[in-house]
């Protein structure tokens, strides 16, 4: 599965590439953290303007405008490069899985299912990993430029509800809370891999009997096949109501969480001691941590279905491996 990085015919897009991605990511994140800084400026600005009459001149406000265009323009060129070339890097990452299968293919014929992990698993594997990938290193170069800046505005929030003064809070809410809520989660989907394994196992039995059906009539009887189809059926049945407990758990996390920075700042809001400004300031930041922090939570069904066809994949491989023994055993 990771030819793509060993392989030295791939060098330049794996290693090339993914130095461009990074560079790519890195750009976004800056732009974001100037953004951040923007909106504590605008907000005091506006919080200025509504309170004293005439105190900002209408060019004054407008400045504050185009700033955010040329940011949001900026942002807007490089996001759409960075998904472009993305798209690009991670094709080739599935062309070299699919060019180190098609080398080993005389060694699939007695393999259940070879044409749909050669064809449909590189296929996921390769989506996954760039949507999941993408995702994975924009947060932790996110925390990386914005725990920082986390840090410095905390030093204003003098004390947390019914906890009393704690140095740089709100990084502190952040990382328990974002932990807090990947060890739950974790926990209530426990079992959602397997069963997302479990579940190719039987579509992948299921379809294979429907082929064969159409080139023999003695295959794909009506009674087997419903007896397939009956396994699928349960297997899917038994996901929904995992999904049921885990969706109710991830959803109340999640909308619990909207409201959390602002019950840390109470305090300090009702004390009247920050300005407007700073207070979009520090929630923004905050958000962009903590979001930073839930990757897990955020992406486990996405990681559900990267660890059932990582598994299946490396079931192959194995198999491939096994096959070519015997026949080179054979041979000698």
């Amino acid at each position: 599965m990771f030819k793509f990085f060993t392989q030295k015919k791939w060098f330049t897009w794996s290693i090339g590439g993914t130095l461009l991605i990074l560079i790519a990511t890195w750009s976004l994140v800056q732009i974001d953290v100037q953004i951040n800084k923007w909106f504590g400026e605008f907000y005091d600005a506006l919080q200025k303007a509504l309170t004293s009459p005439n105190s900002v001149t209408l060019g004054e406000f407008l400045s504050y405008l185009y700033t955010f265009l040329k940011l949001a323009a900026i942002y807007i060129l490089v996001i759409v490069f960075a998904d472009y070339f993305t798209s690009h890097w991670t094709f080739r990452w599935r062309t070299a899985m699919a060019e180190f299968y098609h080398d080993k293919w005389t060694y699939a014929s007695s393999i259940e299912g070879a044409s749909q992990r050669v064809q449909e698993d590189t296929l996921k594997f390769a989506r996954i990993m760039e949507g999941l990938g993408a995702e994975l290193l924009r947060s932790i170069m996110t925390l990386i430029a914005f725990t920082p800046i986390l840090w410095g505005l905390s030093k204003k929030i003098t004390e947390l509800p019914w906890i009393g003064q704690v140095d740089h809070a709100m990084v502190w809410v952040a990382i328990i809370a974002a932990l807090g809520g990947t060890i739950l989660l974790a926990s209530v989907g426990i079992k959602l891999p397997g069963i997302e394994y479990d579940i190719q196992k039987e579509e992948a039995a299921y379809r294979k009997e429907l082929v064969l059906g159409e080139d023999s009539s003695e295959r794909a009887k009506p009674k087997t096949v419903l007896d397939l189809y009956g396994g699928v059926r349960k297997i899917h049945y038994k996901q929904y109501f995992h999904y049921l407990y885990f969706n109710a758990v991830k959803w109340s996390y999640l909308q619990g969480m909207v409201i959390v920075p602002y019950i840390a700042l109470a305090p300090t809001i009702v004390s009247g001691v920050v300005t407007l400004g700073f207070v979009q300031q520090i929630i923004r930041a905050f958000s962009r941590v903590e979001t930073s922090l839930q990757y897990l939570v955020r992406s486990w069904p996405i990681i559900v279905e990267l660890i059932s066809v990582h598994r299946r994949l490396r079931e192959f491989e194995r198999r491939l491996e096994l096959n070519k023994n015997e026949k080179d055993f054979i041979k000698a």
